[in-house]
């Protein structure tokens, strides 16, 4: 669920010097009013064309709840977060006034059954798998997976095989879970990140890996219930995915391209995330696995 690169220990770096900039036209020239929620908006508005699939849209398939991704537990509440933000810069930088939000479970996304979108965005790590039923962009990100417990436990690196472990459906958590850690104990998926962390809480499972991006934000949310104790790196990173014969990937591209050497991706991450990870990601132990290679 990542993707040049943006490490993902420099995204609490600079949350205090770093603010959202206002709505302008870096060419200079007079850009229309248009708003996306409480998006810093940037760059040249119609830079770039694409053939949206609404008219006047930009069709944007996540998976909700996402805090600090997509602010909001339904579509038509989002107003702010990393990548809803991202795609209200790419709809700017098309000539798109709105961003069209669409919730689809995150296993039909990366299965490529979902239809009639122009890209979707929900913390997708770029894999081969994935890329045989869908186009993705560059990475604008890069990620980990982290270990989350609950608070009063003590679970480490050479014990975590022996515990009863919880995994997203359809993730590459899930994946390096069953095919890297080969725990002892039944891996338990669930449908989404909430349900997951619950059952943690609750003790019907003992740890959650998941993306270190996304299960940053628990330990704030949760007041303490739960704590982040390390994190395995996986060389991976998070990109847009297209449908696989988007005739509109080169130009999506390009605009992602533009977003990361620009440094509005940045800006993003240091407002939106660094504020919902309440934590610094390069401080989190780095765990290993012996898994016979």
């Amino acid at each position: 669920m990542t993707r040049a690169v943006a490490a993902i220990g420099s995204l609490a770096v600079g949350v205090a010097l770093i603010a959202a900039t206002s709505a302008c036209d870096q060419g200079g020239s007079k850009s229309p009013n248009v708003h996306y929620g409480d998006c810093p908006i940037s760059g040249h508005y119609g830079e770039f064309h694409l053939s949206p699939e609404t008219a006047g849209a930009l069709t944007v398939k996540t998976t909700l709840p996402a805090p600090g991704w997509w602010n909001g537990d339904t579509p038509d509440s989002i107003k702010s977060g990393y990548e809803y933000c991202m795609a209200a810069n790419i709809a700017y930088r098309s000539g798109l006034d709105r961003v069209k939000v669409e919730n689809a479970p995150f296993p039909e996304i990366v299965s490529g059954r979902t239809k009639d979108f122009d890209l979707a965005l929900a913390q997708i790590t770029i894999t081969p798998e994935r890329s045989k039923v869908a186009a993705f962009s560059p990475p604008y990100l890069s990620s980990t997976l982290g270990v989350l417990i609950r608070d009063d436990e003590k679970i480490g690196e050479a014990d975590i095989r022996d515990v009863r472990i919880g995994v997203a459906e359809g993730t590459t958590g899930e994946e390096f879970v069953e095919k890297r850690l080969r725990p002892t104990k039944p891996v338990t998926a669930f449908p989404n990140d909430p349900e997951m962390v619950t059952a943690l809480e609750e003790g019907r499972i003992d740890a959650v890996v998941h993306d270190t991006t996304i299960l940053l934000a628990y330990p704030q949310k949760r007041e303490g219930k739960v704590r982040l104790v390390g994190q395995y790196r996986t060389d991976q990173g998070y990109g847009a995915l297209y449908p696989k014969a988007s005739p509109d990937k080169g130009e999506l591209d390009r605009i992602i391209r533009q977003l990361i050497d620009d440094g509005t991706l940045t800006k993003l991450s240091a407002v939106y995330l660094g504020a919902a990870f309440g934590q610094d990601p390069a401080k989190i132990p780095y765990f290993t696995v012996d898994d016979g290679s």
